[in-house]
């Protein structure tokens, strides 16, 4: 099955998903500034920055609900084609074909409800540091250090990782034989081994997640300490800058939670396109 020539096929309306993302992205990475400004202004008596972010908050519902309403529809779309070509002139067993369709639904998942947060965050985070750096060089040389042991806290498990979710696919291509013909204990034996395989994943994800919250609350102290030190004393200024630093603390350990799944899909688009 050849996943990515289907994919071609819908080319000018997946650019429209991304165009749309792009812009929300955009829009989210302006909000924390906004509220500064509207928090300095208002405490001024001056509320025009206060109607900007208004018009700023009502534009980023009204794209990013536009973009979820045709989304919804299009990836039931792809998914409906996507499966169809799995399914059509295909010889393998039923419990194979059973699991391939549920591991097709979580490519189709991905693509409709994490590519775009992915999206968001990588622009998101690249645009927070810029800022960051022009507001704080100091803030930012401990942020790009918090990141890069981040990186490595995840990277280092990822051969696990992916070990386990190829033991987990194993087990769901014989699901369904296994459901139907095999002996009470071999059922068992069956749930057991999934649980196992998601109870591994599990712990390896909450050991990854703590570290990295660690790093980054050691991280969020030093920039209020800094940030102090620095001599900020405007109230928006002082505070559009550590939200900047926790959108950064946020979408950084958000984003090797994608990577996580990103194993997990490659593992899944090998054993579909080997169909």
């Amino acid at each position: 099955m050849d996943i990515n020539k289907i994919l071609k096929t819908y080319t000018f309306r997946l650019s429209l998903t991304l165009l749309l993302i792009l812009v929300e992205a955009f829009m989210g990475i302006l909000l924390p500034l906004f509220i500064g400004y509207a928090v300095d202004g208002a405490i001024q008596r001056d509320f025009t920055a206060i109607y900007h972010l208004g018009g700023l908050g009502i534009a980023l519902v009204l794209v990013g609900g536009i973009r979820r309403l045709m989304d919804s529809r299009f990836y039931a779309k792809l998914y409906i084609a996507m499966s169809s070509e799995l399914m059509i002139d295909n010889p393998t067993e039923v419990s194979e074909k059973a699991a391939r369709l549920h591991m097709l639904n979580e490519i189709t998942e991905f693509m409709e409800n994490q590519i775009p947060e992915l999206i968001q965050h990588t622009i998101g985070l690249l645009g927070i540091a810029f800022i960051i750096l022009s507001l704080n060089s100091y803030i930012f040389l401990f942020a790009l250090a918090a990141g890069i042991l981040v990186l490595l806290i995840y990277g280092l498990s990822s051969k696990k990782i992916t070990t386990y979710n190829s033991a987990y696919n194993n087990e769901l291509e014989t699901q369904v034989h296994t459901l139907s013909q095999s002996p009470k204990n071999e059922l068992q034996n069956h749930i057991s081994r999934l649980t196992k395989i998601n109870i591994q994943l599990s712990d390896l994800e909450t050991v990854n997640f703590s570290l990295s919250w660690i790093v980054m609350i050691f991280f969020l102290l030093l920039a209020i300490v800094i940030s102090v030190a620095a001599g900020i004393t405007e109230y928006g200024a002082l505070f559009a800058l550590i939200m900047y630093v926790y959108q950064y603390i946020e979408s950084m350990v958000s984003l090797p939670l994608f990577y996580q799944q990103w194993l997990r899909l490659k593992e899944i688009y090998k054993r579909i396109s080997a169909f």
